[in-house]
């Protein structure tokens, strides 16, 4: 699943000039013509570690779960354990 996200994002990379220059021009109809995977749409963020697509934390880019687990362990400078 991070393969499919990753060439996703190269298709994206690789057309989105073409896309911003037939959108300003009005031309939907070769808009149409490209790729799926070349709208930014299509993408989903997922967990740099694991791939898991639910619970993205963007700040760190990684789920919750794994967040979870790094900050128990100390792997993330700067994150504690709320306690009042």
């Amino acid at each position: 699943m991070k393969a499919r996200e990753v060439k996703r994002q190269k298709m994206v990379d690789k057309y989105a000039d073409k896309r911003k220059a037939l959108k300003e021009a009005g031309d939907y109809e070769a808009l149409q013509k490209l790729p799926r995977n070349a709208s930014p749409v299509r993408l989903h963020n997922r967990c740099k570690l694991t791939g898991r697509p639910r619970g993205y934390v963007r700040i760190f880019g990684i789920s919750r779960v794994m967040l979870r687990e790094m900050a128990n362990q100390g792997l993330i400078p700067g994150v504690r354990k709320a306690s009042w």
